[in-house]
């Protein structure tokens, strides 16, 4: 693994995702929820992407949204629009599970089949992969040479923190080669140092836990003190405060997945106005092969 890679000269445009799920393929209702029992609950990703689509039109943003193989192939109007809205199509795998629970045979049957649908539905080259709850780290590094060796030009799926659930701390904080023969990069979430810490402030449950005001700090002293653009992501159910309430969840799960809900979507339309957004393949590729 080679170091980090410098980041997008003269710059602070910075990369906005969107991961598209719906409330029920969440990693943290895994014990809760079989994927087998998908197809019963009431659908609201549709919708929710739609405001998104709305929000961003509004902001003038262009995003790059990772979708599961298993929403597009039920919503491929929803995913169509997407492109046809001027966005980046890319890959979130097909069910949603983590690169952890998959050998590397699964999971390069896996990111093809995701890349080939996608593709199939949206009509746009897909370049790039995250992994589902970050799950590529320090055991599974394979996995980013199974990408490069698909046709994927980058992922962003490794996260430098340390978390019960996903993270590599030793993982560089800004975009590097993970193959120094290969043009592949690996872009991980953004973090801020405080002292010797990495403190996450790319979105998520992060987002919704701290006061706007550190997250505007954090993105802030990134572009200017770091020289590089950051990379923030949400969910559509984080704008959803009416989806369906799971019943029998352990109070950690219950208060990751809703907590502030109902500040996420006004905490998004700041965070759209504080600062310039793109697409990851126009911050982070060169021209020659983006789209």
């Amino acid at each position: 693994m080679t170091g980090p890679e410098a980041g997008p000269a003269a710059t602070t445009v910075n990369a906005m995702t969107v991961d598209v799920e719906d409330y029920f393929q969440v990693s943290a209702f895994e014990p809760y929820i079989q994927q087998e029992e998908w197809e019963h609950f009431p659908m609201r990703v549709e919708a929710n992407i739609e405001r998104i689509l709305t929000m961003f039109e509004r902001h003038d943003v262009k995003a790059t949204f990772f979708t599961l193989g298993w929403v597009a192939e039920r919503y491929p109007a929803m995913t169509r629009r997407i492109v046809d809205a001027g966005h980046e199509l890319a890959s979130h795998g097909y069910r949603h599970v983590r690169v952890v629970n998959q050998s590397p045979a699964s999971f390069r049957a896996d990111v093809k089949r995701s890349r080939l649908l996608l593709e199939d539905i949206g009509g746009s080259a897909v370049l790039g992969y995250r992994a589902a709850s970050y799950s590529i780290g320090r055991d599974n590094l394979w996995a980013l040479d199974v990408l490069a060796e698909t046709g994927h030009r980058y992922s962003s799926s490794i996260y430098p923190i340390r978390h019960d659930l996903y993270g590599m701390p030793t993982a560089p904080r800004f975009a590097f080669r993970p193959n120094a023969a290969s043009d592949f990069l690996e872009i991980p979430v953004t973090t801020v140092t405080i002292g010797e810490r990495k403190i996450p402030c790319g979105g998520g449950g992060w987002f919704r836990l701290f006061p706007y005001s550190l997250t505007r700090w954090a993105l802030r002293r990134v572009n200017r003190e770091d020289g590089q653009s950051c990379i923030f992501y949400f969910h559509p159910w984080e704008i959803d405060p009416g989806q369906p309430r799971q019943q029998g969840l352990d109070p950690k799960t219950r208060l990751r997945h809703y907590l502030n809900l109902r500040r996420m979507e006004g905490r998004l339309r700041r965070l759209l106005a504080d600062f310039p957004w793109g697409r990851m393949d126009e911050v982070f590729l060169p021209a020659g092969v983006q789209r």
